[in-house]
């Protein structure tokens, strides 16, 4: 097994969510939490190959210089998130297989209620939860939503782009970083001149990025963004905590009324279902939360998320019940796979375009919903043809 489909192809055999390849060892698979592996190894030059055939000629020479890569591509029907790198046996992979279907809540096996938090037009709503949870699957289906219902300006910021989306109500705009913007911080000021209804954020690491987020929620935007945390608690505090404590006060404040929500998510194996399923905190911005916001009494969220069950507030324990009763569950395998993806040329990553299937400029699809087959037109022309 010597090319990166085959591999690809045999982890969604085995349900693997990573598949971890190095030189001159053999592959480990993540299978439900569990690292296994596999009796096949991975020759060097193989993954030489493997990673020349990924990269563009300038990709190369970045790679050997910095020592890793990211990418993302769709091989053998499932969108991988894929992480390149160096070590002292030679190359080596990380790959996330991510969901094989375009998202939605429903298929993602996720709450109907999500939806609600996605029809305000203000306001910042954070998608949290450790590394490899499902943020960014969650993430894409919360887009999906907008897109499905909604005519509205997306733009996305993402390092890598890992899913993609075909315009349906909504004109989406995804930009990949560094390949289209130097920073995330450059992204979010330059996203402000594009004039976007919602602004999706791959995920807020510095205090800069968090401060630019915080202020395009509060400037009649909706924003969505993720980042890593155990629980909606600790991604309020992690924000405000990354600011001098002369800002805190008022950064806290900041975010007490522009906060719409915070998923908190995990992953846990539902015996029933024989799949991994989200698990899922939901803290709505309410008065009680943003009082605790703005007065930094973090500790205390989790007894607003206990009474807030009316409010469309979840903790972990009762969604888990919500999980228990659930009935019909969307399997991977049931979905239709997505066709294979490849790299841009240097020439072309300055501006990169999703083919669209449609060589028309729209036309209507199965559900009434208007499809949109150029990205050329201006936005206002847009709106005239929606409405």
């Amino acid at each position: 097994m010597q090319d990166l489909k085959s591999w690809v192809r045999l982890g969604k055999e085995k349900s693997a969510s990573d598949i971890h390849l190095e030189a001159g060892t053999h592959a480990v698979f993540r299978i439900r939490g569990e690292l296994v592996a596999v009796d096949s190894v991975a020759s060097p030059a193989s993954l030489r190959q493997m990673a020349q055939g990924l990269l563009s000629d300038d990709g190369w020479q970045d790679f050997l210089q910095r020592g890793s890569a990211d990418l993302s591509r769709t091989l053998s029907g499932v969108r991988c998130r894929i992480h390149i790198f160096q070590t002292n046996r030679g190359i080596g992979f990380a790959i996330r297989l991510l969901s094989s279907f375009q998202n939605s809540l429903l298929d993602c096996n996720l709450h109907p209620d999500f939806q609600d938090l996605v029809k305000r037009r203000t306001g910042l709503i954070l998608i949290s939860g450790p590394t490899g949870s499902g943020k960014s699957t969650t993430l894409a289906a919360l887009i999906e939503e907008i897109n499905q219902t909604q005519a509205r300006h997306v733009v996305t910021l993402e390092s890598p782009i890992e899913y993609f989306f075909s315009n349906r109500r909504s004109y989406i705009r995804q930009r990949e970083i560094p390949t289209h913007s130097p920073s995330f911080d450059q992204a979010i000021v330059d996203s402000m001149r594009e004039n976007p209804d919602v602004l999706v954020i791959g995920e807020i690491r510095t205090p800069e990025a968090m401060r630019l987020t915080l202020n395009a929620a509060e400037t009649g935007h909706l924003v969505i963004a993720t980042l890593h945390s155990a629980t909606s608690a600790e991604a309020l505090s992690r924000i405000c905590m990354s600011f001098p404590s002369e800002l805190q006060a008022s950064i806290r404040a900041q975010l007490a009324d522009c906060l719409i929500g915070v998923i908190c998510q995990r992953l846990t194996f539902h015996p029933a279902a024989q799949l991994r399923v989200p698990v899922c905190e939901v803290l709505m911005a309410n008065t009680g939360a943003k009082t605790l916001i703005r007065s930094g009494q973090f500790s205390q969220i989790l007894s607003v998320l206990q009474a807030g069950g009316e409010e469309g507030m979840w903790t972990f324990e009762r969604y888990q019940k919500w999980i228990e009763q659930k009935k019909t569950w969307i399997r991977p395998a049931d979905a239709r796979p997505l066709e294979d993806t490849v790299e841009p040329s240097a020439q072309e990553r300055t501006v990169r375009r999703r083919p669209l299937p449609n060589t028309q400029n729209e036309e209507k699809a199965d559900d009434g919903s208007l499809e949109i087959g150029s990205i050329e037109d201006d936005l206002e022309s847009l709106a005239k043809r929606i409405r």
